[in-house]
């Protein structure tokens, strides 16, 4: 169990990685976590070191795919409203409508 002292190396440079896309800091905030006595977060950076490469570029290209996930969040509410009570042709209306 960690002491309640101890300084926390690997929280800031996470935090600055995820606001300013400086994602080629990554390896230095995964060996900040493997210093750190920190099971949650080892068991994260076993994570994120099974696909490396997307993990940085998504943290260093300016690129997001938010809009798109918003409109599917948004799609799949209107499909669980729906659940039971119509078929396709209305779903569709309702999607095509609410745009």
């Amino acid at each position: 169990m960690p002491r309640v002292g101890r300084p926390r190396r690997a929280r800031p440079l996470l935090r600055a990685d995820a606001y300013q896309l400086q994602g080629e800091r990554l390896p230095e905030w995964i060996a900040a976590v493997r210093v750190d006595d920190l099971p949650s977060l080892h068991t994260f950076v076993n994570g994120l070191e099974r696909d490396l490469a997307a993990v940085t570029a998504g943290l260093t290209l300016p690129w997001s795919s938010g809009v798109v996930e918003g409109h599917v969040n948004r799609i799949k509410m209107i499909k669980r409203q729906m659940y039971g009570r119509a078929g396709f042709k209305l779903l569709r209306k309702r999607v095509l409508l609410a745009s």
